[in-house]
């Protein structure tokens, strides 16, 4: 069972959650504040923290900070309100391993919660690939890199994921609907065309010939099958 902090100051969010993790059956502690979230973090271990950006005393942005100064690893996911682009880049440089805006869907929070724990190899019930290479492309899962004849390629952190999954689940049928239950979970949007167009984007970087795709099949009327 995987071990969750929840460093959130607003008391109904922080109730919300630990209830609805506890039914998905994580142990959860809670933290009504930063300076809390410290303190728990130097004598307790964690699998993952979700973590408040907005806090009184001590925003979410500094308690990353403290923690990885600290030494503390555990992956973070922030909560933030803030949508602009330079706080979720700014989230991801101090340390952070993803972010999830408010409001959000319980489902999407479970699917990025179960995502994170399985590319950083923290829940034992989720086979976890660290670093793989598939057809063209080296990747490393832990640290978001790829790599194409050693020279950088850029994804982003829903490319990494879909890639994992269907690398999991080499050589079966994966459903556009297992991908936006497992991977999105969201529970309106995106579309199924959505994972078509991050199929295409793979292939791109990981075929040959993407037009004449080897590695990601299609499965017509289905979904697609990652061939090794």
């Amino acid at each position: 069972m995987a071990r969750i902090l929840v460093v959130e100051d607003e008391m109904h969010m922080r109730i919300g959650l630990k209830d609805n993790l506890e039914f998905e059956s994580f142990d959860v502690d809670l933290a009504e504040d930063g300076e809390k979230g410290l303190s728990l973090l130097d004598g307790n271990t964690y699998d993952l923290i979700l973590l408040d950006v907005m806090m009184p005393k001590m925003s979410g942005f500094e308690v990353c900070k403290q923690a990885r100064k600290m030494g503390v690893v555990t992956p973070i996911i922030f909560l933030t309100a803030k949508g602009e682009e330079i706080d979720k880049v700014l989230g991801l440089e101090l340390g952070a391993d993803d972010y999830i805006t408010k409001p959000f869907s319980l489902r999407e929070l479970i699917a990025r919660v179960k995502a994170v724990l399985r590319r950083t190899g923290n829940d034992p019930e989720e086979v976890t690939i660290k670093k793989a290479t598939i057809g063209q492309l080296d990747v490393d899962f832990q640290h978001y890199e790829a790599k194409v004849a050693d020279e950088s390629v850029k994804m982003s952190h829903k490319e990494f994921e879909t890639l994992h999954y269907l690398l999991v689940h080499k050589n079966e049928v994966v459903s556009r609907y297992q991908l936006l239950e497992d991977v999105w979970g969201y529970e309106s949007q995106p579309t199924t065309r959505t994972i078509d167009n991050f199929i295409l984007k793979l292939r791109q970087k990981i075929e040959d010939n993407p037009n004449d795709p080897k590695v990601i099949l299609t499965v017509h009327g289905v979904g697609y099958k990652l061939i090794e």
